[in-house]
């Protein structure tokens, strides 16, 4: 299956790289002046392209006189992310609010990890090239979905998530047993030419909509009608990584705003930022009138994260109950005003 897949990616031009780098490398305590940021794929990773391109945290070193080495890797999935995260590999993880509040949860009173910023809202959309499928009541034992990690990721939680207002809080995890751990890229090119196991994909955009244009692949799902227009990505860290690395940790904070402030209002602009660092092979008309789609906003703030949070603490998925959003996130010099 997963070989299947990666041809059917060099075919259709989606490209995958899983860019590692250090990452199997012992884990070393980490100096003031350097950062290390691993990132996922997709439009919701706007901000770090932006970042990357316009080098904004060199230069809010700067600003503060140190000179920071940015070192940036690109995985697939919430455990892949977590796993670098703990193993201290990367010192800023890029995932789903899924995967932040497992991690969150298993390092609470220890590492401590939150989440210091959000990367914006954006709706996700579960596909189907199954025509019987037109709700998750429909899907059988006939479907494979791809999520970016079972159980953890964003999406797989979202599943869990509708599973859960379809059947109850005990069959939160009823659709699991039908998912499968491949990244966007691979299973969008999947959907795209048809012929394997794989006919459903919890995925986020540009994927979503280059997978839709394929006419047998509908939307079964969109995220926004399930919580609300809500910030399923986010960056977090360690606390001690925060504390050791204040200067560090400012100019990344700064740069994400400068980011976020730019991709927000000049969308062209953002769209070429996506293409020339991610290499996509997507219409770049077609991108801007993605991202300049009113659903979408690119911002540092969360919003809506907390009703998640409190189902999986209900569902018993976490152990530890956030009293509100602003427990699983740092509060620094300026708080943020999320939800």
């Amino acid at each position: 299956m997963r070989r299947t897949l990666s041809r059917l990616t060099a075919s259709i031009g989606l490209g995958v790289s899983l860019v590692v780098g250090s990452l199997a490398a012992p884990a070393v305590a980490q100096a003031e002046g350097k950062i290390r940021i691993a990132e996922q794929f997709g439009i919701v990773y706007l901000l770090l392209n932006v970042v990357r391109d316009q080098q904004l945290i060199e230069k809010y070193g700067k600003e503060q006189g140190i000179e920071i080495e940015v070192d940036w890797a690109q995985l697939s999935g919430g455990a892949a992310i977590n796993d670098a995260l703990l193993s201290g590999s990367v010192d800023i993880a890029g995932a789903g609010i899924g995967p932040l509040l497992t991690v969150w949860d298993r390092t609470y009173g220890r590492q401590n990890v939150k989440a210091v910023a959000s990367l914006g809202n954006f709706p996700t959309y579960l596909l189907s090239s199954n025509p019987n499928v037109k709700t998750i009541a429909d899907f059988s034992a006939k479907d494979r979905i791809a999520v970016p990690a079972v159980g953890v990721s964003v999406q797989s939680r979202f599943l869990q998530y509708a599973a859960a207002k379809q059947w109850g809080d005990k069959e939160y995890n009823r659709l699991d047993k039908y998912t499968l751990a491949v990244p966007h890229p691979d299973a969008t090119a999947a959907l795209l030419a048809g012929g394997t196991e794989l006919n459903g994909h919890f995925s986020n955009p540009p994927f979503q909509e280059q997978a839709l244009a394929n006419k047998d692949v509908h939307v079964v799902l969109n995220s926004y009608d399930l919580l609300g227009p809500n910030s399923p990505t986010l960056l977090f860290a360690t606390e001690k990584f925060r504390n050791d690395n204040p200067k560090t940790y400012k100019a990344f904070l700064q740069a994400l705003a400068e980011a976020a402030s730019f991709a927000q209002n000049d969308k062209a602009a953002a769209a070429d930022t996506y293409i020339r660092v991610t290499k996509a092979k997507i219409d770049r008309d077609a991108l801007i009138r993605l991202i300049d789609n009113p659903q979408y906003e690119f911002t540092i703030t969360p919003k809506n994260t907390y009703p998640l949070a409190e189902f999986l603490y209900r569902v018993g998925a976490i152990k530890h109950k956030p009293e509100s959003w602003k427990d699983y996130f740092f509060q620094d010099e300026q708080p943020l005003q999320g939800s």
